[in-house]
């Protein structure tokens, strides 16, 4: 037997509501339809850390085989172009 949500939060109603009222369906069809969105966006977004991970070896590779230091010399020209 499926167990039945009831938020009694006002806000959540009013945000509820209106969406329900902008797609012109009701409040219960609305709230799928968010959940449903927003757990396809969490499950196909990428984590911050793999995404940074990535960066990093792009950054590495476009540095070549013998990167040298960057110097402070070389930070402070990157801040005065």
């Amino acid at each position: 037997m499926p167990t039945t949500l009831n938020v009694r939060n006002p806000r959540a109603h009013e945000l509820a509501s209106e969406l329900a009222q902008r797609r012109k369906t009701g409040i219960t069809e609305a709230v799928i339809q968010a959940l449903e969105h927003e757990l396809e966006r969490e499950r196909s977004s990428t984590p911050l850390a793999q995404r940074l991970a990535a960066l990093a070896d792009r950054a590495l590779a476009k540095a070549g085989p013998n990167p040298r230091p960057i110097t402070e010399t070389d930070r402070a020209a990157m801040w005065d172009r």
